[in-house]
């Protein structure tokens, strides 16, 4: 259990930090393109695939997780994470921060940024730029970013380095298809029942997470 926690943090945390470093910056913000994609992330432990549904300020993601069926829902434009168990009809939800915290947050990074060239991928023109995201403690996360002239991100190749660890996140999409996404699957499906964390008042912010890692 504290395994598949401990995936699930880290794939939560390397999506939401890079969606922060592309809206934190001018010369990055996010596409509104609606799209599908099929999605392959790795690290050193792990190999994930999952199906993807992005809209603007929202987000699904739909994967198999040790043989069971998850779906995470990021919605930006409520800040809230909803992790959702189709087999148990539960979902949990995570706070992303609210208003002056989520600005004052963003300001405590210092973000280098480069354009290092063009580069087709999975038959999709891109331009391959190079991000270093630094915090004050001087956690970082950086690599290299592969984006369509629409936004999208179709590749990535990241390390992060926090407290002296350090983790090697790849991803790549395909089969990206550009069209209108059902609003549906944005939302919580009915009949789904809040799974409370004890302590929690059945919802937890990005810190919590990040002690599940310990």
């Amino acid at each position: 259990m504290n395994r598949l926690k401990g995936i699930v943090t880290a794939l939560v945390v390397a999506i939401i930090f890079a969606v922060t470093a592309w809206a934190s910056d001018k010369t990055f913000q996010e596409t509104d393109i609606e799209y599908s994609a099929d999605e392959q992330m790795e690290t050193e432990d792990m190999a994930m695939q999952a199906k993807v549904y992005h809209a603007p300020g929202k987000e699904r993601r739909e994967q198999d997780m040790s043989g069971m069926q998850q779906i995470m829902i990021m919605r930006r434009d409520k800040s809230v994470v909803w992790m959702l168990m189709p087999d148990q009809k539960m979902y949990m939800e995570m706070k992303m921060g609210q208003g002056k915290e989520d600005t004052a947050d963003l300001k405590d990074y210092t973000i280098e940024y480069s354009v290092v060239g063009e580069e087709v991928i999975n038959g999709i023109n891109t331009t391959k730029n190079k991000v270093i995201v630094t915090d004050k403690k001087g956690n970082k996360f950086g690599g290299f970013m592969w984006v369509s002239k629409e936004g999208i991100m179709v590749k990535m190749d990241t390390v992060s380095k926090v407290e002296g660890s350090k983790m090697r996140v790849k991803m790549e999409r395909k089969n990206i298809k550009i069209e209108n996404q059902n609003p549906k699957l944005f939302e919580i499906p009915s009949g789904y029942n809040k799974m409370s964390m004890p302590g929690m008042g059945g919802g937890f912010n990005m810190q919590d997470m990040m002690k599940g890692m310990e």
